[in-house]
């Protein structure tokens, strides 16, 4: 693995100005609406945008055990004989209570016992754990744009206060490699996994006041790679430093047009180690005003945050989408769906 580059030590702190909404305010939503997707947005690679979204291929859609959407579980089935009637049970002796308290006992530890072994035989580096990982590495050409980037996303919780939120997606981006597609200091920290695929997708809220980039980095990394990348990020809490903010999606003709560089207020990255996948969402305002002080998402969703984007829910925009698409990655690949330590 190549030596990780030093990246600068953030700038100096700016001369903070006032907020552009006051907190209390909510800003009006943009005088249009955003067109409707044509088949043109497709990726290279994957499959054609329908005309119209299909509400099943949400990630929030009722999955059966099978994973067929929709489903619904079958009715309870009774394994009695017809006709049968029970039986009472008959009055045991000490000696009979204690031998099945005994075998119960037994059984119990030869189970877990068992469990046990066939958790370490699969553990970190087992071979159950190297297939999810592989498996993962290989979504992005193998899973349908509608899957990866469904329509419309169901972010129940996810908004201030615990309220729900609904996100439509307003453009895909072809998917591509990482030239360009990050600032140059981004572009350093990442280098040392590579760039196998980069994917994106813009959605905008139910308000079509906010619009937030998400986007799923495959790495050419291995396990030892990503989990390196992690901890680094970890240890010098990349994760929160405004000169590391990913890029966004401005797609042309959609309330995302004016989402540069200068319109990002809120941000989130997951650098994941079951997978060799960094995600990441980045927020902003629909109407292309500027914002002077961008947060990390982490800082704006903490109860009291005064900032503009604190006071938007641009926090709760960025994090709740980052933690969707990851949550589907990983039950993709098969591995657990919890956020990453």
């Amino acid at each position: 693995m190549s030596v990780t580059p030093d990246v600068a030590p953030p700038p100096a702190n700016r001369p903070r100005t006032e907020a552009a909404v006051a907190p209390d305010v909510v800003p009006p939503p943009p005088a249009h609406r955003p067109r409707t997707e044509t088949p043109s947005e497709t990726t290279t690679r994957l499959r054609p945008v329908p005309a119209e979204p299909d509400p099943a291929l949400s990630w929030s859609a009722p999955m059966s055990p099978g994973g067929v959407p929709g489903a619904g579980r079958p009715a309870s089935v009774s394994f009695g004989e017809p006709g049968s009637r029970p039986r009472p049970f008959a009055r045991r002796t000490r000696g009979q209570v204690v031998a099945a308290a005994v075998c119960l006992v037994l059984g119990t530890g030869l189970i877990g016992g068992a469990v046990t072994g066939a958790w370490l035989a699969d553990g970190p580096e087992g071979p159950g754990t190297r297939h999810a990982f592989a498996v993962a590495g290989d979504l992005w050409h193998e899973v349908p744009v509608d899957q990866l980037f469904p329509p419309t996303v169901q972010g129940r919780g996810a908004g201030p206060g615990e309220a729900d939120r609904v996100w439509t997606r307003i453009a895909v981006a072809p998917d591509s490699g990482c030239k360009g597609a990050f600032d140059a200091l981004l572009t350093r920290v990442l280098a040392p996994v590579g760039c196998e695929r980069l994917l994106r997708a813009t959605y905008t809220d139910a308000t079509q006041s906010h619009v937030t980039t998400v986007g799923l980095l495959f790495t050419e990394a291995d396990a030892a790679g990503m989990e390196g990348l992690a901890r680094r990020f970890e240890r010098e809490r990349l994760d929160r430093r405004g000169d590391l903010m990913p890029l966004p999606y401005a797609a042309k003709d959609t309330a995302a047009e004016g989402f540069g560089p200068g319109q990002r207020a809120s941000w989130a990255i997951s650098v994941l180690t079951d997978a060799p996948v960094v995600v990441y969402a980045v927020s902003g305002w629909a109407d292309g005003r500027t914002v002077d002080e961008p947060q990390p998402a982490e800082d704006a969703m903490r109860p009291g945050a005064g900032t503009a984007p604190a006071q938007a829910g641009l926090g709760h925009e960025a994090r709740g989408l980052a933690d969707r698409f990851e949550r589907a990655l990983r039950q993709r690949a098969g591995t657990p769906t919890g956020r990453p330590s």
